[in-house]
């Protein structure tokens, strides 16, 4: 009998945190082992079926304490359904605060960031979209991009309704 109270307890706690999150239309993350390599990309696919309605989309990061700058560059690709037709975003993010802890939610060492992408975007056709996340972090005063960015471990991409 214990069992099943306790399944039934687990099941509506499940329920209402699902239903909390209605404007969520897609949620995706990429986990890495606690390093990003500068080569690795991130890739998510979203099958658009709505050419009307307006979205918000996200990254979204999880990074733990071995995180050690105060902001995150990443170049963020857009692929449309049907064309070569590919947009690039070249992104800047605040990640830590001025005293050097990390920004985000989370009581643990692992802090979670939402970060705005775009917004109000309107998919203008119906099919996949195709978007690509990489890292482009350099240390201050030095060309080559950091081959292995320590403290991330997931990259997430987000779509919301705007309503």
């Amino acid at each position: 009998m214990a069992v099943i109270k306790n399944s039934l307890i687990a099941l509506s706690a499940l329920v209402l945190l699902v239903s909390c999150d209605k404007k969520r239309v897609f949620d995706e993350y990429k986990e890495f082992d606690g390093t990003w390599n500068k080569d690795s990309i991130a890739s998510f696919t979203y099958e658009a079926k709505d050419t009307m309605s307006h979205y918000n989309l996200f990254l979204t990061t999880r990074t733990n304490n071995s995180y050690p700058y105060s902001n995150l560059f990443v170049i963020v690709q857009m692929e449309q359904p049907g064309t070569n037709i590919t947009k690039a975003d070249t992104l800047e993010y605040q990640m830590a605060n001025p005293d050097g802890t990390l920004m985000g939610d989370g009581f643990s060492d692992i802090k979670e960031s939402k970060l705005w992408y775009k917004e109000d975007v309107r998919f203008p056709k119906a099919g996949t979209y195709k978007f690509s996340v990489q890292q482009a972090v350099r240390q201050s005063g030095k060309v080559p991009g950091v081959q292995e960015l320590d403290g991330i471990t997931e990259i997430g991409l987000r779509i919301e309704n705007k309503e």
